[in-house]
């Protein structure tokens, strides 16, 4: 009889090994998942670039008093992805707005998921009258145009990005809600739901310790997924003027190449670069998403 078995290691011990062969089971079958591949190879350069920006562009990029190079100046050896109104490079600046971009997407993304995954799991705990109220203020906003809302609330608060991530979050939660309080229903039907009731178990430990750890890997795809929309939604109130003035976004850059008449001008360069950035982002995201909804969810059935 030795010691390294299962039975001899500590309760802490034998969660933590459960935890690393959980995530190195989970990586085996993302790695299946090519396009997840691609999509997780995007962001991971994208990342980089956002975090290591200030080494590849400067902090300057978007100074308008040190631009480097005429204004509306087509692409060049010297300025890659030409200039904009002022003068900037535009390559810089592309890099230096995927910061705000991915981080306001990220942080929306997060808001909305954590106000969606707070109704979802006590709408199903719960039930009756508290359910009742919490699924119509939820269909409710599922009705009404979510964009419309978004610019509302960006029209009556200043403008800042606090504002846009307030803006996003606070009208994006609605699909995460449904979706988690369907599975908290199904959680909370399965019998050792009724025996920790039976044990004594409290709301708040059925929740925090049985229900939301069912309803976790729904709620990381449902992250993912709301990521790319919200870095959609964030460049859409930028281009409508509805954004942060002090900071450049590819959502800014854009709304800066419509006021500067680029679209009638021909200056292709000042809108291609910023709109295949969003793009490609949106959709790295979503097909992690897929991906993570895929290997989290076998009841899809995916052919690999």
């Amino acid at each position: 009889m030795t010691a390294t078995t299962d039975t001899a290691l500590s309760p802490r011990a034998l969660a933590r090994q459960r935890r690393r062969a959980s995530v190195a089971r989970f990586w085996r079958q993302y790695r299946a998942e090519r396009a997840g591949l691609y999509g997780l190879t995007a962001l991971a350069l994208c990342a980089l670039l956002a975090l290591f920006a200030p080494l590849f562009v400067g902090s300057d990029v978007s100074s308008v008093t040190d631009a480097p190079g005429r204004p509306m100046q087509s692409p060049s050896a010297e300025f890659p992805l030409g200039t904009d109104q002022f003068g900037r490079d535009l390559l810089g600046l592309v890099i230096w707005g995927s910061r705000v971009s991915l981080l306001v997407g990220l942080l929306a993304a997060v808001l909305s998921v954590a106000i969606g995954t707070l109704i979802g799991v006590t709408a199903g705990h719960f039930k009756g009258w508290y359910a009742t109220v919490m699924m119509r203020i939820t269909d409710w906003f599922l009705v009404m145009p979510t964009l419309v809302l978004a610019i509302a609330l960006a029209t009556v608060m200043s403008r800042s990005l606090t504002t846009t991530v307030v803006a996003i979050g606070v009208t994006t939660w609605p699909t995460t809600a449904r979706l988690v309080r369907a599975q908290t229903l199904a959680v909370e039907t399965r019998p050792y739901i009724e025996r920790a009731r039976a044990l004594g178990g409290g709301h708040w430990h059925i929740m925090s310790r049985h229900v939301l750890p069912n309803v976790m890997p729904l709620v990381l795809a449902q992250t993912t997924l709301i990521i790319s929309s919200a870095i959609l939604a964030e460049a859409t109130l930028a281009f409508l003027g509805l954004g942060d003035p002090t900071v450049v976004s590819w959502g800014g850059l854009l709304q800066d190449a419509r006021e500067a008449g680029a679209v009638s001008a021909g200056d292709w360069w000042y809108l291609v670069p910023p709109g295949i950035a969003i793009a490609v982002v949106a959709l790295a995201f979503t097909l992690c998403g897929r991906a993570v909804e895929s290997v989290l969810n076998p009841r899809l059935g995916v052919s690999r």
